[in-house]
């Protein structure tokens, strides 16, 4: 460890971990998304119904989230820099066979490898920001990484339309693939934790710190005896106010994998796009929720700079953008392109604005659990990776689409009043420590 003690000017490392963690979700949802791009012309090579290609869009759901509590704990015991590498290489790895699949059954279980090897993901995410961040910068920073996402799909659906026009879908699932292979080894060469990395000076960590930023990481965590406990789970599945963050993550993640699977098949076969078009044109919702993510992001930092509660500064853009991704409804009731890409952009534009949800678990969590509550947290968010691609493809077997769209701006509204009703005082759950000496850490009210 490197530290400058007689520096004054901070330097800035931390904005360079972030592009890092930036392009990991990049890759993170071009594994995630290539799916989608290729269902079309998969479906028909593998003979699938579209229920069967509604089981397979969620395949990837269910092993990611069913491990992300195991995925939040290992989160919290290993460092960033070798478990995100192992992450990412071992989830390429899983992607670049998919284009080998065979069949239904390959197929499927090729795409439940993908989730398994990606669950740690968000929650090293959390660990990372919360490390490298303090309270009144982290907003912004969740929403440029979480932000990866979508402008990276946005410029690169286009790219893998073309790839699955002139490669196939077998080449889309090789090259994409690949990338992830080349990217985990470029993250193990290039990130450091606060406290190890060489270029940090001591005026940028006493910032950090200072705002409430958590340099010492893992070695929190390390300092704790005994491991895991099953109170600790109990503690972050009981509290009323995290109830409520994990039904709004379910609601906006039932937005987002909407996008994420059904959209390119719903813009070609229901909508009778071709390929390129549709490549072009579902890349329009992708840069209007990235808008979204940001506008919350850097307004609820704002918020909280000018002296509003922090309860009022991170909630509102939450529960506005939820009530705008109903909005999606209004595209049933249009033949036109043009309205049609509209709705879907307003609507994903809403739900971008409520992505800034992760906030909460940094805000809300016990200091020692923020992997294990991330987890928890992206456990009951991602259920609906598994149950949306499922339920749409049951409503929608029968060639009409508006069911399907009714049901997810349905959900919208759940989580606008889950936030809104349920959430109720913003305040960190104690941890093991703090509850023996009765003492309750209040962040806001």
């Amino acid at each position: 460890m490197n530290l400058t003690s007689g520096t004054t000017r901070r330097t800035r490392v931390r904005y360079g971990m972030l592009a890092l963690l930036f392009f990991n979700i990049v890759i993170n949802y071009l594994d995630r998304a290539n799916i989608s791009v290729a269902g079309t012309a998969l479906s028909k090579d593998l003979n699938l119904s579209t229920v069967e290609l509604g089981l397979i869009f969620s395949a990837f759901g269910w092993t990611y989230a069913l491990l992300q509590i195991p995925g939040g704990l290992i989160a919290d015991r290993y460092g960033p820099r070798f478990l995100y590498a192992f992450c990412l290489i071992t989830w390429s790895l899983a992607t670049l066979a998919q284009g080998f699949a065979r069949g239904f059954t390959s197929l499927f279980g090729l795409r439940l490898a993908t989730g398994a090897f990606e669950a740690p993901s968000y929650p090293i995410n959390n660990r990372i920001v919360t490390s490298w961040f303090p309270d009144h910068e982290r907003a912004s920073a969740i929403a440029i990484y979480v932000s990866g996402q979508f402008i990276g799909l946005a410029f690169l659906a286009p790219a893998l339309a073309a790839i699955q026009v002139y490669f196939g879908w077998k080449g889309l699932f090789l090259i994409t693939g690949m990338v992830g292979l080349v990217w985990g080894v470029v993250w193990y060469v290039l990130y450091r934790d606060p406290l190890d990395h060489p270029k940090a000076n001591r005026a940028e960590l006493d910032y950090i710190e200072a705002g409430g930023g958590m340099l010492h990481g893992r070695k929190l965590v390390e300092g704790k005896e005994g491991g895991f406990r099953w109170s600790q789970l109990k503690q972050v599945v009981s509290s009323r106010m995290l109830w409520g963050v994990y039904i709004g993550q379910f609601a906006v993640n039932a937005i987002l994998w909407f996008f994420l699977t059904w959209f390119p098949t719903y813009l070609v076969k229901y909508r009778g796009m071709d390929y390129i078009k549709s490549g072009f044109l579902s890349s329009i919702p992708f840069l209007a929720a990235c808008a979204g993510l940001l506008l919350s992001g850097f307004v609820s930092d704002r918020l909280v700079k000018n002296g509003r509660s922090v309860g009022m500064a991170r909630r509102t853009p939450i529960i506005l953008g939820m009530l705008v991704s109903i909005s999606i409804v209004g595209a049933n009731y249009t033949n036109s392109t043009a309205m049609v890409i509209f709705f879907m952009s307003l609507s994903f534009f809403g739900a971008g604005m409520a992505l800034i949800s992760w906030v909460f678990v940094s805000l809300l969590s016990p200091k020692h659990l923020i992997g294990l509550t991330g987890g928890v947290f992206n456990f009951m968010g991602n259920l609906a990776s598994i149950v949306v691609p499922i339920v749409i493809g049951f409503l929608a077997k029968d060639g009409d689409f508006r069911p399907a769209l009714v049901f997810i701006g349905a959900l919208g509204l759940v989580g606008a009043l889950s936030y809104t009703f349920i959430v109720g005082k913003i305040e960190r759950l104690p941890s093991g420590e703090d509850k023996e000496a009765g003492a309750l850490l209040t962040e806001t009210k």
